[in-house]
């Protein structure tokens, strides 16, 4: 996994610290856990409707146990934060 600031790496898991707070479900978030995605995860994706951006939203918001919704008002700079995250558990 990339070495960032903004990444801490647990257990099959990892906490992407956001450039600032969002209210998600009424409570403040400033850190987002991705769960490690599984092969199934992946079959879910591949299989999954929409463009490959919507597909990845759907991932990523399943592995953060969010709805797709609450990561589609994200700053773009947080978003791309979660890409990286999710990049780092495939690389």
């Amino acid at each position: 996994m990339a070495t960032t600031d903004f990444i801490t790496e647990g257990d099959g898991f990892v906490d992407v610290a956001l450039s600032r707070t969002l209210e998600i479900a009424g409570a403040k978030v400033s850190t987002i856990r991705l769960r490690e995605p599984t092969v199934a995860d992946q079959l879910a994706t591949d299989t999954g409707k929409g463009t490959d951006a919507q597909r990845e939203i759907a991932l990523i918001a399943n592995l953060a146990e969010l709805a797709p919704d609450d990561l589609k008002r994200l700053p773009m700079k947080d978003y791309k934060r979660l890409q990286l995250a999710l990049l780092g558990f495939i690389d």
